[in-house]
């Protein structure tokens, strides 16, 4: 990756230190899915996990390639005076810089650069990326060869639910896909907490007596486990769509076919609450200075390496709980 030029290219300034850092690093959790899958292929749970891991490593592989490209530049101010300049929807307080991306940002900032209230930093380059329908298309269809391939059952939780399982599993896939997607944006994160909910996943199943569910859990938990050694930070490599998309992919899959939804969606609660934000975000509901939830978290002055712990341990004191109450109930 780094002889091919294929590394991170941080659009602001605070990551700068992560330039040149390798990006889809999910070749490397697919190449180890497959290398499981030769060991353990005769287990029919495992098998289409990882199918449909490699399916949507794919659709992520091609949203990837397509960020190399450049989009537009996009100008980086400083606040140069002593007092606060409101940008868009931010208020830069003096000294503070921020990347120009909004279009009320962009009408505003010329301006303010004449009346010498604003200094320009830098230009920098923007991928370009695929827009959110052609993504959720795209995750469409990697739910419609889930239901396409026959191993979705029309019970769920002892429910015939006929036809109504193929709008559960597209919604499933797309879901859990996003979720994971959106949390991928900070060093360790994403791995770390789809690892963590893998692992309770994995656990909940040998609980309720189902070893194959629980061997493919295992496996999802060790492929987050082994890529977090290089992960974590300071990364040395990042996973990006194809990694999010592999990740979240075979997480529903696993889910579905081991009939442990309610778990499994309880086990994912910090990436469903920062779609649920970023949904309200986007309706205008609410406002975020900086979207998805944990970059505001970073803009309001947490390091990356509290907000990512901060996500962990919520993760695994919602699963701790979770897995409490299964063995108490």
């Amino acid at each position: 990756m780094k002889m091919a030029d294929i590394t991170d290219k941080p659009i602001i300034s605070e990551h700068s230190h992560k330039k040149g850092t390798p990006i889809m690093g999910g070749l490397a959790i697919l190449l180890s899915a497959l290398f499981v899958l030769n060991v353990y292929h005769e287990i029919p749970i495992l098998v289409l996990t990882v199918i449909l891991m490699v399916v949507s490593g794919i659709v992520g592989l091609f949203d990837d390639l397509i960020g190399l490209k450049v989009k537009e530049f996009q100008k980086v101010v400083k606040n140069k005076v002593n007092e606060p300049v409101k940008l868009g929807r931010l208020i830069l307080k003096p000294g503070d810089e921020v990347r120009v991306a909004t279009p009320q940002a962009k009408k505003e900032v010329q301006n303010l650069l004449n009346q010498s209230k604003l200094e320009l930093i830098r230009e920098i380059p923007i991928k370009s990326e695929i827009k959110e329908s052609e993504k959720i298309f795209s995750q469409i269809l990697i739910g419609i060869f889930l239901i396409a391939s026959g191993a979705v059952s029309f019970t769920i939780f002892g429910i015939n639910l006929g036809l109504l399982v193929i709008p559960v599993a597209v919604l499933g896939i797309v879901g859990a896909i996003n979720a994971v997607n959106l949390i991928d944006g900070m060093d360790g994160l994403a791995a770390g907490i789809v690892g963590i909910s893998s692992f309770s996943c994995a656990i909940f199943a040998l609980i309720t007596g189902k070893a194959d569910v629980a061997l493919t859990f295992f496996v999802l938990s060790g492929l987050c486990f082994g890529f977090l050694v290089y992960n974590r930070a300071p990364a040395s490599i990042f996973m990006g769509d194809t990694g999010a998309f592999a990740l979240g992919g075979g997480f529903a899959v696993a889910a579905m076919l081991g009939d442990i939804i309610p778990f499994a969606v309880v086990s994912l609660f910090v990436p469903i609450l920062s779609v649920v934000i970023s949904l309200l975000h986007r309706l205008k509901i609410i406002k975020l200075p900086v979207e998805p939830l944990h970059h505001t978290l970073h803009y309001r002055g947490f390091s990356e390496t509290k907000i990512v712990i901060l996500y962990w341990s919520i993760t695994a004191i919602v699963c701790l709980i979770a897995l409490t109450f299964t063995l108490y109930s």
